[in-house]
This record gives C-alpha cells, sequence and structure tokens, in this order.
C-alpha cells in the first residue's frame, strides 16, 4: 500500500513504470502476507491458507518478459516456500522456491522473490511446496500475455476467467500431513472445490443446504478465455460446463492447434486455457463441473465440484442431473491427452512460429526409464520412490550446497532405469549435460494415475500408451507436433515419454505432483552444469536465507531484508531508481 497525498500515489505508480522503461524491461511488485483464514467451503469451518486474506490467492497477471518482485511475509506457524508451476527462471534457479533450491522462509519472517518470465507465455499457477501445505491452499494463477507485437493465434476474448478446481478435505493439512506420514491413505476427499467455493446444490440428496458456490457472470455472445488449473492434492478432474464447447487454445505456455472438446481431463498440476462462447439461449443457468476421473467407488459418485454459468438474460437456475460422463475410461482420456498438438504455425514468447524449433531432428544424449511403484516399506516407513530410490532432503539445499562447493551432501548418481536391488533413501540426482537432449519414460506401476511435472524447461510429450516401454515404442513417438509442457500425466500401467533440451543451467526438481505420493518421496533434481563461465547465469542473491550446514552464515532478518512495502530494484537499475526518486521529490514539492 502506498500511503500520502493522492497525487503522490499517482506519481509513484507513474514512476514504477517510467523505472521500468528507462531500466529495460518492466517490473511489476508484489506485497503478500500468507496467514491461515476461516472459510467453509465444504459447509463445516476450516482453516485455509490466505494470501492478504483472498482464498485462492492473487492473480499474477504480466506480460512475457517481465520482471516479478513478490515480497511474502510468512505469519503462518511453519516454515513456508512459493514455487511458480512452469515458470522456467531461466538460468536463475534460484528463485524456483521448492526444498533442492531455497531454506525456507521461517514463521515470522519475510523473504522476496525476483525472477523474469523471460520468452514465456500463457497460464500457469503458484502454491506452498513445502509439508503438504498446498493441502490447505495458498496457491493463485499466474497469466503471462503475449507482448504487442506478437498477436494472438485467436481473436481477443471478451474476458479472462481463471478455474482453479481441486479435490479437498476438511482435516487440515497437518492432519492430511500425519495421516500420510503414518501410511494412512487419504481416501475420497469431502469435496471438489472451484475457486475455493463448495458445490451448487445440484442434488439435495448430495449436497446440504447453505453451502457458498461459484457464479461466473457472462453476456450472451461474448467469448471468454477460460484458464483452468487443477491445483488439488491427488485427484484426476474432468473440467466441462453445460451444453458449451471447449475450444482449447494453450495449455502450460504452448499454443495449440484449435480444437473443440465437450470436456476436458485435468489431471493434478495441469493447467489448459479454451475459449468458450456464450451461444446458449439462456433458459436457465448452466452448470460447471469438476468431477473425480479413474475411481469405481460409490462414495466418489457423491463428491463433484459445481459452479454456476449466468448468462445476463439468464430465464432461471440450473437444474437436472449433470452432464454425463463414463468415470473409469482411460482409454478415452488417453486419446484425448494424444489429440492435443501443438500450434507449430503460431509466434508465441517470440515472433518466429512454435514450430521452427524442430525438436525431433535433434539427437538424444541421455536416456532415463523412470519407474515407480506402489507405496513400499523402507526402514519400517512407507515412502514413494523413483527407481527404487526415495528422495531424502538434505538439510542445506541442493543449490546452495552446489554453491559452496560443498563434499557428500548429494550424489549425481540417480540410476537410468530400475536397479536390481532394494529400495532405499538416498539424495541421489540426476547429472544433466548442458545443452544436451534428455529421453525421459515415465512407467507408471502404481494403480493410480500420476502426474509428473520438471521445473525450468518445457519439455515435449511425445508418446504415451499403456504396457510396459520398449525401444519399439520409439516407432510411434510424435516428432512434429507434440505439445511442449512442464506436467504430464501417466496412466496406471502405461507409460509416458516426454523429450527436454537441457538449455537451462540450474538444478531443477522433477517431481510427483500428486502431494501424497511427492511428500513420500517421490522426487529427484536434475543438475545441469554449464562448464563454461557464463556471465549471465544468476548468482547467489544477497537475501538469501541459509540453513543447514550454512546456519551459522544467516544474518538477523532485519539487517537482512527489506520488510513489507519496500522497493528492491537490483543491479544496473539502482542508479535510474536513485536518479527517479530525486525527480519525483522535486515533482512531488511543486
Amino acid at each position: 500500500m502506498v500511503s500520502g497525498s493522492p497525487n503522490l500515489q499517482v506519481s509513484f505508480f507513474f514512476f514504477l513504470f517510467v523505472v521500468s522503461s528507462f531500466a529495460g524491461d518492466p517490473y511489476v511488485f508484489y506485497d503478500w502476507t500468507v496467514s491461515y483464514i476461516t472459510a467453509s467451503p465444504l459447509g463445516h469451518k476450516q482453516q485455509v491458507i490466505g494470501i492478504n486474506g483472498q482464498f485462492p490467492g492473487p492473480i499474477l497477471n504480466v506480460t512475457t518478459n517481465w520482471n516479478v518482485v513478490v515480497n511474502v511475509k510468512n505469519d503462518l506457524d511453519e516454515p513456508l516456500l512459493f514455487t511458480w508451476n512452469g515458470i522456467q527462471h531461466r538460468k536463475n534457479s534460484w528463485q524456483d522456491g521448492v526444498s533442492g533450491t531455497n531454506c525456507p522462509i521461517p514463521a515470522g519472517w519475510n523473504w522476496t522473490y525476483e525472477f523474469q518470465v523471460k520468452d514465456q507465455i500463457g497460464s500457469f499457477f503458484y502454491f506452498p511446496s513445502l509439508n503438504f501445505q498446498r493441502a490447505a491452499g495458498g496457491y493463485g494463477g499466474i497469466i503471462i500475455n503475449n507482448r504487442a507485437v506478437i498477436p494472438l493465434p485467436f481473436g481477443m476474448p471478451d474476458g479472462d476467467i481463471s478455474i482453479f478446481i481441486s479435490d479437498s478435505y476438511t482435516k487440515s493439512h497437518k492432519g492430511l500431513r500425519k495421516d500420510v506420514e503414518n501410511g494412512v491413505d487419504l481416501g475420497v476427499p469431502d469435496g471438489i472445490l472451484i475457486n475455493g467455493y463448495g458445490p451448487y446444490r445440484y442434488d439435495p440428496t448430495l449436497v446440504k443446504d447453505g453451502i457458498v458456490y461459484q457464479i461466473i457472470n457472462v453476456e450472451p455472445g461474448k467469448t471468454y478465455r477460460f484458464r483452468v488449473h487443477n491445483v488439488g492434492i491427488s485427484t484426476s478432474l474432468n473440467f466441462r460446463i453445460q451444453n458449451h464447447n471447449l475450444l482449447l487454445v494453450e495449455t502450460e505456455g504452448s499454443y495449440t492447434i484449435q480444437q473443440n472438446y465437450s470436456n476436458m481431463d485435468i489431471h493434478v498440476g495441469q493447467s489448459y486455457s479454451f475459449l468458450v462462447t456464450m451461444d446458449q439461449n439462456a433458459s436457465t443457468d448452466y452448470y460447471i463441473v469438476a468431477s473425480p476421473r479413474f475411481v469405481n467407488s460409490s462414495d466418489w459418485s457423491k463428491v463433484n465440484g459445481v459452479a454456476i454459468l449466468h448468462y445476463s438474460n439468464s430465464q432461471g437456475p440450473a437444474s437436472g442431473p449433470l452432464p454425463i460422463l463414463n468415470d473409469y475410461d482411460t482409454y478415452f482420456s488417453m486419446n484425448q491427452a494424444r489429440s492435443i498438438r501443438w500450434n507449430i504455425s503460431a509466434g508465441a514468447a517470440r515472433p518466429n512460429p512454435q514450430g521452427s524449433f524442430k525438436y525431433g531432428d535433434i539427437t538424444v544424449t541421455d536416456v532415463y526409464v523412470i519407474l515407480n511403484r506402489p507405496v513400499e516399506l523402507i526402514d519400517g516407513k512407507k515412502r514413494t520412490t523413483l527407481n527404487g530410490i526415495s528422495y531424502l532432503p538434505p538439510s542445506t539445499p541442493l543449490k546452495l550446497d552446489q554453491q559452496f562447493k560443498i563434499p557428500g551432501v548429494y550424489k549425481l548418481d540417480f540410476p537410468n532405469k530400475l536397479m536390481n536391488r532394494p529400495p532405499k533413501l538416498d539424495t541421489s540426482v540426476i547429472n544433466g549435460t548442458f545443452k544436451g537432449f534428455m529421453e525421459i519414460i515415465f512407467q507408471n506401476n502404481d494403480t493410480t494415475v500420476q502426474s509428473y511435472h520438471l521445473d525450468g524447461y518445457a519439455f515435449f510429450v511425445v508418446g504415451m500408451d499403456f504396457g510396459v516401454w520398449t525401444e519399439n515404442s520409439r516407432s510411434t513417438y510424435n516428432k512434429w507436433d507434440s505439445v511442449a509442457r512442464s506436467t504430464t500425466q501417466v496412466f496406471p500401467g502405461a507409460w509416458t515419454a516426454i523429450l527436454v533440451s537441457l538449455d537451462n543451467a540450474g538444478i531443477w526438481n522433477l517431481r510427483a505432483q500428486n502431494l501424497d505420493s511427492w511428500y513420500l518421496g517421490q522426487e529427484t533434481y536434475v543438475s545441469v552444469v554449464n562448464p563454461e563461465a557464463d556471465q549471465s547465469e544468476v548468482l547467489l542473491p544477497e537475501n538469501s536465507i541459509y540453513c543447514g550446514i550454512l546456519s551459522s552464515l544467516q544474518k538477523d532478518q532485519a539487517q537482512r531484508v527489506n520488510f513489507s512495502g519496500a522497493i528492491s530494484i537490483s543491479g544496473s537499475s539502482k542508479t535510474v531508481f536513485i536518479m527517479l526518486i530525486i525527480a519525483l521529490i522535486g515533482h512531488s514539492f511543486r
């Protein structure tokens, strides 16, 4: 909040953008206070994580190449980090906000993230990455708009609507975390939320009275861009709008071939954007539905997220049954996923077409077949594994270990296939080749859909099928217009293959997006080191928090960081900053 006279406020905000234009790419500043708030999305009071009192949190609405400064004050009672799902942090994994890159922000402290959304467009989201906190909220959207010089590959929508869908439990995230630690299955969620709200009372026998639900107000004949994110815990969800087509146009930073879908399976951690035209007669309102997928228990049939699409000329409330869907058709879902293709002729973050990167012509340098299995016992505790290794986070983040050359903290020995040995706890990291081209095959030997995410990159989802992957499976790869994204689903008893160009130096988290799988050890990191000195790679931030082996380097909070409300601009911008401050003071006294 800016205090002072109205004229000073106007001058100050003008000043922010003048700094931007003089210093290069614009800066945008956010102040967040993260705290517990009370909400009743499912009709019972429960503790959720809000940002500035909002649940879900605020939207970061920026443009390609802008610099984002987010000052986070942690008013929770436990450590906190935010990660930016799908943001690549070019040469700057210091801002990635996971346990392998950052020491957590202690309770009562604040810390400032500063990163550039370099060469990216599209729909993403952020969330707290530690301690199962995403189950309580703390998430919100990230919109990266095209620069003015690069046209959208579709007409400008009449509005932009963010939708967050998630499975939800009335039990606190701490209670859920304890259950997972003790090997207790999460079970059927208590509900599905849409934008933090419970379901519309579409069936009085299933939904009790008094639950507040989301209403999306629209105008007839208009077209809106819906950005839909599955920010949930572990449930794949199907999204649909009654009697309306979903024209898919983008997913996780890639413009897609534009195809109409009546519904879309959105797996944990995935984001899609659709154009939806209000072309119905509005005889009633319409259901917006998010329902669980690949579940066959009657208990799950009672759990649906339902919001309302309300035309301004609507003649009555929505009524009747929800749009029907076969809940356990994995073949349909896989074919739907295969149908999503890259728009190779569209420009995105850069003017040249997306398809000018000929990924299918690049020689693969490294191959990893990464297999997951159901929960297994390691040292008497239930854990999840990748290639038989359950990740053991060190007390000092890997990125700091690498910076200070601390020996013995982690090993660059993650196996490229399942080894014939008992499962174990280990801090084992993939040794990536800078500017190499890696092929990763995820083989899902579990009984549920898993989704996997790689920070720092967009990868090409070139193939998926049921059964066991073999080298002959490469003959089925799409090497022309596979979509580039950062989170992919892997169906039970099936595999998914991705290709990724390792051109972004840093240490990058490869994880299960399903919170229970991730929390119990299903993650690793990819270390990508440029063997030559790279002056453009971002150095250790001045405000770094130190922990573990490096705890003695930690300064007192008051000496270390600017508190909320202060503006921080780094590097070459500081001189311009001081000059404009002087000019601003002179202007305000005229």
